[in-house]
């Protein structure tokens, strides 16, 4: 199983971005997938997930400005970032759970800047 994260970089705060995931090594379509992120010096924390039927959910303090979403079909999962915050500085990582086992991205890095 691999996945590749992509999409992030230094965005102003009020700023939108938009994450990808490729997952390859999977039945993509019935796999359980999320984001997870990590800022310095914490430790990492869930954003939000997403089920093979499309079901989301996400952690409090971002609920209202990210917005998780699949496509099958290209094999890849999205995290939309709304309204940054300085505090969403961090690298965001995605991940899926198959067969029994959790894997992760290499992350890709999001700066936001006050």
């Amino acid at each position: 199983v691999q996945l590749q994260a992509s999409g992030g970089g230094l965005v102003q705060a009020g700023g939108s971005l938009r994450l990808s995931c490729a997952a390859s090594g999977t039945i993509f379509s019935n796999t359980f997938m999320g984001w997870y992120r990590q800022a310095p010096g914490n430790s990492r924390e869930l954003v939000g997930i997403i089920t093979s039927g499309g079901s989301t959910a996400y952690a409090d303090d971002v609920k209202g400005r990210f917005a998780i979403s699949r496509d099958n079909v290209m094999r890849r999962v999205y995290l939309q970032i709304d309204n940054l915050e300085p505090e969403d500085t961090a690298v965001y990582y995605c991940y899926c759970e198959w067969s029994g086992h959790d894997f992760w991205g290499q992350g890709t890095l999001v700066t936001v800047s006050s």
